[in-house]
């Protein structure tokens, strides 16, 4: 018989850093692009109003 693996659930590894030298997560993201001038206009936007809002509320 063939055993199953167990699938680990314990901490989390560290997020690796991107192309953009931060740490992946949408707000480093954000704010590196904007240091970095290459910032999309709203329109173009990839982060949903909703979403951003969410993510507004975790940071209080």
């Amino acid at each position: 018989m063939a055993t199953a693996k167990k699938k680990q659930t314990g901490a989390r590894r560290p997020a690796g850093k991107n192309k953009l030298g931060v740490e992946n997560s949408l707000v480093n993201n954000i704010n590196a692009r904007k240091k970095k001038s290459i910032s999309r206009s709203k329109k173009d936007s990839t982060v949903s109003k909703d979403q951003y809002e969410k993510m507004q509320r975790g940071w209080s």
